[in-house]
């Protein structure tokens, strides 16, 4: 492409209006994410809505708004049996690490802690006086789940509820609109560029919107099938079903976080296992059993399923998406690395329709 004073311009001020908008949107990001989320559910509600609303009741077609209203209440009635199924389990088991004696449970894996320590001690030549591996496990625990922590927590349930309640009817009210009114998303984002644009923009929404749909499908297809063979896994070991479950959903959960989720969903299953141990096995037994299962289970997912999600869904190179999670994670967290791949997805996309001329944007978007 040829250097120009026009072309300087035209970047310069694409920058800046690009600058603008990821501004605007992380300054009213509360919003923002009620409209995404509401979006993201009438794609998934959208075929729903046709089939009902192209249903004849005594000879009369059935009005959208119905149709709409419907596929709404389906959409909550599903996560509200899935949170049903799953929320008792959760706090049960606050409930038990709360009343917990953490000096008791380390008791039971004493032999493998003090293993532990003694490779430790040899490795940064320590002397046992210096260092005590158990007793740095329970300060930790203690310190991390606490009856105050728990008190804490439930001190705030009046807060916590009026959030979820103005989230739920905000995302619910959002969504009928998108439901009903087929395009009115379209229309909103349209609106706020200028009309020799609209075409550029119309397609780039067009191909987000198979992205993303791709995406979220695939991920939520993963999440399940995790869910249910980790679940069944730790069934077949002989763990209670209400514990498998439990382990199931914390690692479906957290392996929607890239990389650093199912980490974390490692580790707090594994303090499961600790409270609770397999009937017939040692507490060290059952952290090696959940820990080599979660591997391998993990690793057939990070090989098979997981390449062809992040990966083909979103048409980009493995190694670029893993180093767009670690900037989004270094920046922003969890839930940078959580909103890593589909905010990528849309600039990319975006990039594709309004700075198509630059080699650099040609060469990340080539695939879509």
């Amino acid at each position: 492409m040829t250097i120009t004073p026009q072309n300087i311009l035209r970047f310069t001020v694409g920058l800046v209006v690009t600058a603008v908008i990821l501004y605007l949107m992380w300054y009213f990001s509360a919003v923002v994410i009620y409209i995404l989320v509401s979006a993201v559910l009438a794609i998934m509600g959208r075929p729903l809505v046709n089939k009902l609303s192209g249903l004849a009741i005594r000879g009369k077609q059935l009005p959208r708004w119905c149709a709409a209203t419907v596929t709404l209440i389906v959409i909550w009635i599903v996560f509200a049996t899935i949170f049903s199924l799953f929320i008792p389990l959760v706090f049960g088991k606050i409930n038990e690490f709360a009343s917990l004696d953490f000096t008791s449970v380390l008791a039971s894996i004493e032999e493998p802690v003090a293993q532990a320590q003694a490779y430790l001690q040899h490795l940064f030549a320590m002397p046992e006086t210096q260092f005590s591996l158990t007793d740095t496990l329970v300060t930790t625990l203690k310190n991390l789940i606490d009856y105050d922590t728990i008190n804490n927590a439930f001190s705030s349930i009046v807060n916590i509820a009026l959030s979820t309640l103005i989230t739920i009817f905000s995302i619910s009210f959002i969504t009928f609109f998108f439901l009903k009114e087929d395009g009115l998303f379209y229309a909103m984002v349209k609106a706020m560029f200028p009309e020799r644009l609209q075409e550029n923009v119309t397609r780039a929404l067009d191909s987000i919107t198979v992205l993303l749909s791709r995406y979220f499908t695939g991920i939520l297809t993963e999440s399940i099938i995790l869910t249910i063979i980790i679940s069944t896994a730790m069934i077949l070991f002989g763990m209670k079903t209400d514990n498998a479950l439990l382990i199931g959903l914390i690692m479906g959960v957290m392996n929607v976080i890239p990389y650093a989720g199912p980490l974390i969903g490692g580790i707090i299953s594994v303090c499961i296992g600790i409270i609770t141990p397999i009937d017939g096995y040692t507490t060290g037994h059952t952290i090696i059993v959940i820990a080599c299962t979660l591997f391998c289970i993990k690793g057939l997912d990070d090989f098979i399923l997981q390449p062809s999600l992040y990966s083909e869904r979103v048409k980009a190179h493995p190694l670029e998406v893993f180093l767009v999670i670690l900037i989004a994670g270094h920046m922003a967290g969890i839930l940078g690395m959580l909103l890593a791949i589909p905010s990528y997805t849309v600039l990319r996309v975006l990039a594709k329709e309004f700075f198509s001329e630059f080699s650099l944007v040609q060469k990340l978007t080539q695939k879509i």
